[in-house]
């Protein structure tokens, strides 16, 4: 398998629009194309999907490790042409004020090359200056540019400068198309299926990328990904049954975190928003998205509500993350949700957490033991509200990947488990291996 990252100097530069026109067009050729995203999002990699019409997977040297991001090149299908990475926010912006775990760093592991995509913001000459700088740092990593958002006499003025004085072929551009642009939201891009027409504005987007950006050229950059080899999990039972929530309002799963279930046993997708009962499951898995987009149809379904609280009161195994740990609460704003944890979920203008955490298990439960180490991410603008501490006080010491900032989370009532924290099962096998092993006792 070949493959090729994309990559820009800051968020905001059109990454996702021009990689997921690239990635249409070579799909509408005939192409099978696998998409994958660096970092921690979830949101960008919906787009890449729905490019792609294959799912979307992530690499981050953080979440996953080193070993584990590369065994999440092996879930790539044996009959994939080519892998399309789409790097995340600046190429060499990783953890803290470091290129640690950038895109930069994740394509060097990985061996492949990387294409810039670059948006004239305001200059001319100066932004051959910048590329040139960016090229010579990588030393070599990034072998093509792609200008976006230029008409053609502005891109004609700064190809023949770039060629000249950077020395690495300029392979085409996108002029602005405020109507097929993707729009943002708080924590990054809408999701993908809650755009209208997206496919239509997808297959459009490649018609032009055909006409303004020379494919052949960015296939003849990609280069050889190495076989990468999975390790197995070793756990006491493979035939388990794992209920995952999967709906509009729960729609932020790692595919890697879904593959793993899937090695242990068969994953069934239920909704919160439209289902009136559980699916018989040995583990309920609710993962994050925007559950106070659709607070009122959550809080409306009941039967839904007591089918999970019952679950966990007869001793169930829950695993809930971010949206699925609010919806577990009392309410969130003034709807009611399921109550397991003694707590309220308040919406706020800002961020409240954002980016890479370690984490400390501070006791042992059926994710760990005492003094495990996790990694993790956060993204969220609500605050957990707790009323009543009791059996939920919290288990989890959290510092800030990089710094020294420290606060507490991660809540445990019986056999539900309950935080902000988003984890990839591939950077903690042993929380992984450890909550499959105690659904066998």
């Amino acid at each position: 398998m070949k493959g090729i990252l994309f990559a820009a100097p800051s968020s905001g530069s059109g990454k996702t629009t021009v990689t997921s026109g690239i990635i249409r067009a070579l799909h509408n050729k005939g192409y099978r194309i696998s998409p994958f995203k660096t970092g921690p999002d979830y949101i960008d990699k919906g787009f890449l999907e729905v490019a792609a019409k294959n799912a979307a997977g992530n690499l981050d040297l953080h979440l996953q490790g080193d070993l584990g991001m590369l065994e999440a090149l092996s879930y790539v299908k044996p009959d994939i042409d080519y892998c399309i990475i789409e790097g995340a926010m600046g190429y060499y912006d990783g953890i803290y004020n470091t290129f640690e775990n950038s895109s930069y760093a994740i394509g060097k592991k990985i061996g492949v090359n990387t294409i810039l995509i670059y948006t004239p913001k305001g200059e001319m000459f100066t932004a051959v200056t910048k590329i040139k700088g960016m090229v010579d740092f990588g030393q070599g990593s990034i072998t093509g540019v792609i200008l976006n958002k230029v008409t053609e006499a502005h891109y004609d003025m700064l190809r023949v400068q770039i060629e000249n004085h950077v020395g690495v072929k300029v392979l085409g551009y996108l002029p602005t198309i405020p109507e097929l642009e993707f729009k943002s939201r708080h924590l990054g891009l809408i999701q993908s299926e809650e755009m209208t027409k997206l496919d239509s504005n997808l297959d459009h987007l490649a018609e032009l990328v055909e006409k303004t950006i020379d494919l052949q050229s960015i296939l003849n950059m990609c280069n050889t990904i190495p076989e990468q080899i999975r390790k197995s999990i070793q756990v006491k039972k493979k035939d388990l049954i794992i209920g995952v929530a999967k709906d509009k309002a729960f729609s932020f799963f790692y595919r890697e975190n879904l593959e793993m279930l899937k090695s242990v046993g068969k994953v069934i997708y239920f909704s919160p928003l439209s289902d009136l009962s559980l699916p018989d499951c040995d583990l309920l898995y609710l993962g994050g998205g925007y559950p106070e987009l659709y607070k009122e149809a959550l809080s409306s379904n009941h039967e839904m509500l007591e089918a999970i609280r019952l679950f966990s009161e007869k001793g169930g195994h829950i695993f809930a993350e971010c949206g699925g740990f609010m919806y577990l609460n009392e309410a969130i704003e003034e709807y009611k949700m399921v109550g397991i944890f003694k707590g309220e979920i308040k919406m706020t203008s800002k961020l409240q957490r954002f980016g890479y955490i370690d984490i400390t298990l501070d006791q042992t439960c059926f994710l760990g033991e005492k003094g495990d180490q996790m990694r993790g991410h956060e993204f969220h603008r609500s605050r957990f509200l707790i009323e009543d501490q009791g059996e939920t006080a919290s288990i989890m010491t959290i510092k800030k990947t990089g710094k020294d900032n420290r606060w507490y989370c991660g809540y445990l009532y019986k056999n539900t488990y309950g935080g902000y924290p988003h984890f990839s099962f591939m950077g903690n096998k042993k929380m992984f291996t450890n909550i499959i092993n105690r659904l066998t006792i």
